[in-house]
C-alpha cells in the first residue's frame, strides 16, 4: 500500500465523505455542545493547512493545523478511515502536522480532543503533547481534555 500525504483543498466529495464520517463518528460519541468540529469553509481559510491520506484513489485520512496567530496553531479534524485503522496513518499525519509546525516557526501546536478516544489520546501523549487547560474560545468542559506540545 503507496499512501500519500499532501496539502490539498477540503472541498472535494471523497474528502466531505470523510469529514461526514469523522462528525459522525464524534456525534456517537458526544453530545453537540461537547462536539467541537470546524465546518469546511473554517477549512478553507489560509491560516489553514490542510492535509489529505490517500492510498491511491481513496482518501483514507486528513487533518487540518490552524494557525492562531500568536505564533501558535491548532490541530483540527484529524480523522483516520475505519477502513485504514490500523496501518499508523495517525502516526504519519502527526508527523506531517509536526514538520509543518516547524515550516512555519510556530512556538507550539495545541488540540482539544475528547475523553472517549484513548487511541487518539495516546497518539498525541507519544509526540509530547501534555494536558493543558482550555485555551482559546474552549471552555473547561468535562468530556474534552485540552494538550499542548511545544516546538523548538
Amino acid at each position: 500500500m503507496t499512501v500519500t500525504i499532501a496539502l490539498e483543498p477540503p472541498r472535494q466529495a471523497d474528502v466531505v465523505r470523510l469529514l461526514e464520517l469523522s462528525d459522525a463518528y464524534a456525534a456517537s460519541l458526544y453530545p453537540a455542545d461537547s462536539n467541537h468540529m470546524v465546518d469546511i469553509s473554517s477549512l478553507e481559510k489560509p491560516e489553514v493547512s490542510f492535509f489529505v491520506a490517500r492510498n491511491g484513489d481513496g482518501t483514507i485520512g486528513c487533518c487540518a493545523l490552524v494557525e492562531a496567530g500568536d505564533g501558535t496553531a491548532e490541530i483540527k479534524r484529524m480523522f483516520v478511515d475505519e477502513a485504514a485503522r490500523g496501518l499508523k496513518l495517525g502516526r504519519r499525519l502527526m508527523e506531517t502536522i509536526l514538520e509543518r509546525g516547524d515550516a512555519l516557526r510556530l512556538s507550539a501546536i495545541r488540540l482539544e480532543t475528547g475523553i472517549y478516544q484513548p487511541e487518539a489520546i495516546g497518539l498525541y501523549r507519544s509526540y509530547g503533547f501534555v494536558e493543558i487547560e482550555a485555551f482559546g474560545n474552549y471552555r473547561p468542559d468535562p468530556l474534552s481534555i485540552f494538550m499542548e506540545k511545544r516546538l523548538s
